[in-house]
């Protein structure tokens, strides 16, 4: 079932992604060329105490596993879930994801963007700016009435008719009280679900196209963790938290600058 959320809880959900949306934030404007993704993500920490939450990333369980970091930090063909090591150097040409996901009072923020370290290939900088504008394609599908596969269908059109592949082993998902919740929101359309969920007032959704240069198929690390493409092209990542409402989505996770 898919949970709505309640005047309380809607109000919760802004506390919470209004401080993802501003560590991200910070975070993003720390990204240079000879900074290792280990002090990045040590500075993502900083900011979630600072601003007086914690990281839902950090310790995150699948089993016998347990998340080490604090945020998620993907370079190049790294697609997802990319651990901050002293070894990985960003250089100029390089793009990094940046994830943070963060609770604050028991409910969940979460946003992601992609950013480049210029120059990068004139390629590799449509691959961001198609796989932002698929973000915000999948948004504007976000209406009550409508169904979650017709925000999967137009960002799958949209990337494809651009000429990349979208992932297909991770989706986007709903968030509240806890990372994941229902419904799960594929960036692709799903042949085995012939009906999808009905959007309905009070979701809270996390809609993440990540959109490959290359290929769809991912593999996983020996780390357990950091996901990358199959033939190693590079990978861009782009997500809000929205509300939908009666009249129309909302994005919850909006940069500290865009605020009124």
């Amino acid at each position: 079932m898919i949970p709505l959320k309640s005047k309380e809880g809607i109000a919760r959900m802004r506390e919470s992604c209004a401080i993802a949306a501003t560590v991200l934030h910070e975070l993003k404007q720390c990204v240079r060329p000879g900074i290792s993704t280990y002090d990045l993500d040590q500075m993502a920490r900083e900011a979630i105490t600072r601003l007086g939450a914690r990281s839902a990333c950090h310790g995150y369980q699948i089993g016998s596993r347990r998340y080490p970091a604090y945020s998620c930090l993907s370079v190049n063909e790294e697609v997802v879930h990319g651990i901050g090591s002293l070894r990985r150097i960003l250089r100029e040409g390089d793009i990094i994801s940046l994830d943070v996901v963060i609770e604050y009072r028991g409910y969940i923020g979460d946003n992601a963007t992609t950013v480049p370290l210029l120059p990068v290939p004139p390629r590799v900088a449509e691959l961001l700016q198609v796989t932002e504008a698929a973000l915000q394609i999948g948004i504007r599908q976000a209406q009550c009435g409508r169904r979650i596969g017709d925000i999967s269908s137009a960002i799958q059109t949209y990337v494809e008719d651009h000429g990349f592949s979208v992932v297909r082993d991770m989706v986007g998902h709903g968030v509240g009280t806890a990372m994941h919740e229902e419904p799960q929101i594929p960036n692709f359309v799903d042949r085995k679900r012939s009906r999808t969920d009905e959007i309905r007032p009070g979701m809270t959704l996390a809609i993440e196209p990540m959109v490959n240069l290359g290929g769809y198929k991912t593999k996983t690390l020996s780390d357990g963790w950091t996901t990358v493409t199959a033939d190693g092209s590079p990978s861009a990542h782009f997500e809000h938290t929205v509300l939908t409402t009666e009249h129309g989505p909302e994005i919850l996770t909006v940069p500290p600058a865009a605020r009124a």
